[in-house]
């Protein structure tokens, strides 16, 4: 009976041991990071008026700081980034892949796709990788739904606007990091938010 116990005892350990992590996500299987219905799965940063609304994440208050973001609790390395949003005419807004401090998130510290139709210097509006990769012409997404396809390959990372290839950037800077969505004026809204590993 103790003989028994031991090996049961062992065999319990070993599957501790080996056990791939909760959030370890397979390769090729896509999963998606907003629910529908909560922003759960991720934290806030900034002081803007994130929530949800008909199945969408809308943030379009007033905001005391510069920049504000949701930020994804889970850090990814290498993937296909699917997000689908609308942004106004006069949104200042992104998508950062890569943060490598949750803390502080911006274009010095990730990646960022980049939503700003008025940005005053157009060369890192709208589908350009904020101080890296410029875009010219801008495109213009103000006004209606529209996604953004990003993907982080090892140094690779590859922007595709409504299916356009916008920007282009082999650098490693951060290897992996989290996820985070901008709002800093106008209005932003966010309605799937999806990753494929690779």
């Amino acid at each position: 009976m103790q003989r028994f116990a031991a090996l049961s005892f062992a065999i319990a350990i070993s599957t501790l041991v080996f056990a791939p992590a909760p959030q370890a996500l397979a390769q090729g299987a896509e999963v998606s990071l907003f629910d529908g219905k909560s922003l759960d799965g991720w934290d806030q940063l900034g002081t803007t008026n994130w929530r949800v609304a008909d199945g969408i994440i809308v943030a379009d208050g007033k905001v005391k700081d510069a920049y504000n973001y949701l930020v994804s609790k889970q850090s990814f390395k290498d993937y296909v980034l699917h997000v689908e949003f609308w942004a106004s005419d006069d949104a200042n807004s992104g998508v950062h892949i890569r943060c490598s401090d949750p803390t502080k998130v911006g274009d010095h510290t990730c990646y960022e796709a980049n939503i700003f139709d008025q940005r005053p210097d157009a060369t890192y509006g709208t589908g350009a990788i904020t101080q890296f990769v410029e875009v010219d012409p801008m495109p213009k997404v103000g006004g209606k739904w529209s996604t953004f396809d990003i993907t982080a390959k090892g140094r690779q990372i590859t922007v595709v606007l409504n299916g356009q290839k916008t920007a282009e950037l082999r650098n490693n800077l951060w290897p992996e990091g989290r996820i985070a969505l901008q709002h800093g004026s106008g209005i932003i809204k966010f309605r799937k938010v999806t990753l494929k590993p690779l």
